[in-house]
């Protein structure tokens, strides 16, 4: 059942939840479902997107879990596009709201200090890289992502004098003019692009290490030819997990090359963590998987607990700014950091970073037998909960010999369909917007996760079959043999985690 926009005049077919009843009090909660969908259609802009793909209208959330005005339910795996570390109206982000608002506190006040923004600091300073916390200066910006990404952008050019950026094909950083330029989608700007080693689609063709090196060699030319049309720039800005270039994570040994080719050259190395920090790829920040120290760190999404708030933080020696070179009217949001505040303690107390690095490898993991059993499946990648699953053509012939089938956006937007029919939101991402992404709260439950992949690979299997044209009866064994896999794993998943707690207490 298709779930894209229709026009303003009709609202959009509602996706089948099983379990819904077609009561008198549905037929009404799907009238008003409708109206407010068409209405939406009516007013806002073209340029909305997730409404396009995603014709819900949320009432109530909790958890992993989302409610429609019509009744319908939903496991919500796109988290506010990776914004919601701890899902939907966590106790512990509700609670330091409430207590901002009980105690009269002003909830705007620019850049003054405050008790509840002297916190947040403090807790924000004891999740950073040992290197950087120790001579860090913090910038409280607008309210998004891409303000920080500008603000990066102009500290590194007031402190070393220089205006060129190094940026990487794939990359996004942001909506704004600056944060355009250094992604991937650019054009005449003064932006040097640089390639991003990947394996399945590597821009040399070999992938893996060598892929890698190569892709470091090419940087270092840039950097060290004096023809190469590309002059010293006043900083280098990477993702270290690139999300909406299509879940591509970094090497860690690329990694190390570029901290050792910037430091070399006195280039500023900016780290984008704004998808991929508060423990999202299994370690608090991205960056810390391969061990090097950025000079800049640019965090929004999660450090907000839900509520618009972004930062860069950077060493001490570049901050160069003269008072009110930088600004923002709404850089004071106190709800927002006491909400962050809260959820930057809760994540490191709790040890959700290691458990999203646990859970999900065992998801990447379970996810890459769908590759065994549907050819449209290319790819399975990630890192922690940042997780992409590729849907290709294998039909086609790939664009050159030996390379991988061409990418299939049509197959991915219907495997978003059949999801969303099945009570699963995904986002999707990558080049062509083939990549199905999944980026659930850290505090999903292995119940949870092995229902989402059980939606996810019936889903795929529909629309397998749909493209193949295989008998629904051998589609539906596929998709059954794939759960009981799923299934199995997870089962010698705990089994293993029960006798490793025993052999733990007996020892004890």
């Amino acid at each position: 059942m298709a779930v894209t926009e229709s026009a303003p005049e009709a609202a959009p077919a509602m996706p089948e939840v099983a379990g819904a009843r077609a009561t008198q009090e549905n037929v009404g909660a799907r009238a008003a479902h409708e109206g407010i969908l068409r209405r939406q259609a009516a007013r806002e802009s073209a340029a909305r997107t997730y409404a396009r793909a995603l014709p819900i209208v949320p009432v109530r959330a909790r958890g992993l879990t989302i409610e429609g005005a019509d009744g319908n339910r939903y496991l919500d795996c796109l988290s506010g596009a990776g914004t919601l570390a701890l899902g939907h109206n966590h106790p512990v982000v509700l609670e330091a709201i409430r207590k901002v608002l009980d105690s009269g506190a002003p909830l705007q006040v620019l850049d003054l200090a405050t008790p509840v923004k002297d916190a947040f600091t403090t807790e924000l300073f004891r999740t950073l890289p040992p290197g950087l916390a120790d001579h860090a200066r913090v910038q409280f910006c607008g309210p998004a992502g891409t303000d920080a990404v500008e603000a990066a952008l102009k500290l590194v050019r007031a402190a070393t004098g220089r205006s060129g950026i190094l940026a990487f094909a794939g990359a996004y950083h942001g909506m704004t003019a600056g944060a355009l330029a250094a992604s991937g989608g650019a054009s005449d700007v003064r932006v040097a692009r640089l390639p991003y080693p990947q394996d399945y689609r590597c821009p040399f063709g070999v992938g893996g290490e060598p892929g890698a090196e190569l892709a470091a060699r090419w940087t270092e030319s840039i950097l060290d030819d004096t023809k190469s049309g590309v002059p010293s720039p006043a900083g280098m800005i990477l993702e270290p997990v690139q999300g909406e270039g299509g879940v591509i994570p970094a090497r860690d040994d690329w990694m190390r090359r570029m901290r050792e080719i910037t430091s070399a050259r006195s280039i500023p190395l900016i780290a984008d963590e704004v998808q991929t920090g508060v423990g999202r790829t299994g370690a608090f920040w991205a960056v810390e998987h391969s061990g090097i120290t950025p000079d800049v760190m640019v965090l929004s999404k999660a450090i907000g607990g839900s509520l618009p708030l972004a930062v860069v933080v950077y060493r001490e020696d570049l901050d160069v700014w003269e008072p009110g070179a930088h600004a923002g009217t709404f850089r004071g949001n106190q709800l927002a950091m006491a909400a962050g505040a809260a959820t930057l303690a809760y994540v490191r107390e709790n040890g959700l970073t290691e458990r999203a690095a646990v859970l999900g490898t065992r998801m990447i993991a379970q996810l890459r037998s769908l590759a065994d059993d549907f050819g449209c499946v290319g790819d399975v990648r990630g890192r922690g909960l940042m997780i992409g699953v590729e849907l290709v053509d294998p039909e086609k012939p790939p664009s050159s010999p030996g390379g991988p089938p061409p990418a299939a956006p049509e197959l991915a937007a219907a495997v978003q369909r059949e999801c969303l029919r099945r009570g699963l939101i995904v986002e999707l991402g990558g080049r062509n917007s083939s990549v199905v992404r999944l980026l659930p709260p850290l505090t999903i439950s292995d119940e949870q996760a092995s229902a989402v992949l059980n939606r996810l690979a019936d889903a795929v299997a529909e629309v397998a079959k749909a493209h193949t044209g295989s008998p629904s009866e051998n589609t539906r064994r596929t998709a059954t043999r794939h759960a009981q896999k799923v299934d199995q794993a997870q089962k010698v998943e705990h089994a293993q985690g029960a006798e490793h707690t025993r052999r733990a207490e007996r020892s004890g």
